[in-house]
């Protein structure tokens, strides 16, 4: 008998790969779907005052339980005019400009500052450099680190490179257990390290931008576990376990001073991102 040929056996997809496709899922919950679901009394805020409206970012004051707060997040869109209406969730600066102005209004009335980030990067269109992307982004930077009201940032799918920072400078940054943080997407990385885009896998475990690994790193300070099979497959659970972290952060927030916040806020971040070298 003829001795039958072995197939080859699949290569096992890393688990880093993994979590970034269940973070892109298209029917995980978007931002705005948790601002709608944990936050009441809605009140959208229009406009940057200098160029115009961009619709990819929402900013508003709400309510989160009996206090008033802002919330801000990136809108994603479902349907493929919603998608092209919101650039798939990439803001251009007047995004960024519309932000920084409604925190420096809650900032005036002492609102706390709740931000929602499912965004793989600022757009990239040659108008919104002409328009400084650049600039907008570090401006929020700088006026995040030193904002005199408590502040949460949640990334919720994909937080990705300046354009994610930019509203993630905050005393406590959340990270959903399916959630990848990065300063590049794998696409990306692999297309400037090895020249291929195709070796995403190899460059997804490299990054190490898992929620476990950006954890031990200290760039968030807490992971909010997903029901099984990821936020999309079970929304209700998944919202009833962002609320209660919020609600555990924000409540420990609260008590602290401005003072205090404004220090603590500066020494995690002065102390992110350290390394060392054997001599």
């Amino acid at each position: 008998m003829a001795e039958t040929e072995a197939k080859p056996v699949a290569a096992p997809i890393p688990e880093a790969w993994r979590k970034t496709e269940v973070a892109r899922d298209p029917q995980r919950l978007h931002p705005m779907n948790f601002i709608d679901a944990l936050f009441t009394d809605h009140s959208e805020i229009h406009g940057d005052r200098s160029f115009g409206n961009d619709e990819a970012m929402y900013a508003g004051m709400a309510r989160f339980g009996a206090d008033e707060v802002l919330v801000i997040c990136n809108r994603k869109g479902r349907t493929t005019k919603e998608r092209m209406q919101f650039r798939f969730g990439s803001p251009e600066p007047e995004g960024y400009r519309k932000a920084l102005r409604a925190m420096k209004i809650a900032e005036k009335f002492g609102r706390p500052v709740f931000s929602f980030l499912d965004l793989a990067g600022a757009y990239p269109g040659l108008g919104a450099e002409e328009r400084g992307q650049g600039e907008a982004i570090a401006r929020n930077l700088f006026e995040m680190s030193k904002l005199r009201v408590p502040t949460i940032t949640t990334i919720t799918g994909e937080g990705g490179s300046g354009g994610a920072l930019a509203l993630a400078v905050a005393d406590r940054v959340l990270m959903m257990e399916n959630a990848i943080y990065s300063v590049i997407s794998p696409e990306g990385c692999a297309s400037i390290m090895w020249k291929d885009a195709s070796k995403r896998q190899q460059a997804a475990e490299a990054l190490r931008y898992t929620s476990p690994d950006v954890l031990n790193m200290g760039c968030v300070d807490d992971v909010i576990a997903e029901p099984a099979g990821g936020a999309g497959a079970d929304p209700d659970a998944a919202l009833a376990l962002v609320r209660g972290c919020l609600e555990l952060h924000y409540g420990q927030l609260k008590q602290q001073s401005v003072d205090t916040l404004l220090e603590n806020r500066y020494n995690k971040f002065r102390n992110i991102a350290q390394f060392y070298t054997n001599a």
